[in-house]
């Protein structure tokens, strides 16, 4: 006699992490140079996992990075290193030279771009208007500490509670862009 099961054959299923919190300018008109190309909202201070899913996303619309530099300040791990699609990527960090509220990363194709990083601790209403600051495309350019300035004076502090922390943000994950070819 045989034995027959009615329960499905299990398989596994590759894990994948949750899509980076990102907004990217688009690609300026004049071709000139802006003090920010976006904004990356990352979930946590584990730069390690966090820097994985960003250039996980980033690849796709950048190109490959080739190496990425914090300020140390609001980290409190650095990785010298991190694997992305097989790779070893190279993590600097610099404390003068490097705004403490970006990063910078580097691309064969894209050269050089700059993020505001929001506090993964920030609520919800203040990282929309930081990420939406960071891309606009009027005015004058402003650094990431300008952007964290003006959003403490003009909000009070971006952390969580402050302002109503919740999840209605997080949709935000996928990459918004409004040029072709970035």
């Amino acid at each position: 006699m045989s034995a027959t099961t009615s329960r499905p054959l299990l398989r596994a299923v590759r894990f994948r992490a949750p899509t980076a919190r990102l907004a990217l300018k688009s690609e300026s008109p004049s071709g000139g140079p802006t003090a920010l190309d976006g904004a990356w909202w990352p979930r946590s201070r584990d730069l390690t996992s966090e820097l994985f899913a960003l250039a996980d996303v980033l690849e796709p619309a950048w190109g490959r990075i080739t190496r990425i530099a914090v300020n140390p300040r609001h980290w409190p791990i650095l990785p010298p290193r991190i694997f992305v699609n097989g790779r070893v990527v190279r993590v600097g960090w610099f404390t003068a030279e490097l705004d403490p509220h970006a990063i910078l990363l580097l691309s064969r194709t894209a050269g050089r771009r700059d993020l505001l990083v929001v506090p993964p601790e920030t609520g919800v209403p203040s990282a929309a208007r930081l990420m939406a600051a960071a891309t606009a495309d009027t005015g004058p350019p402003m650094t990431a500490s300008a952007l964290m300035t003006a959003e403490r004076a003009d909000h009070g502090s971006p952390e969580a509670g402050k302002d109503g922390a919740g999840d209605a943000f997080l949709s935000y994950g996928r990459i918004e862009q409004s040029a072709v070819g970035m």
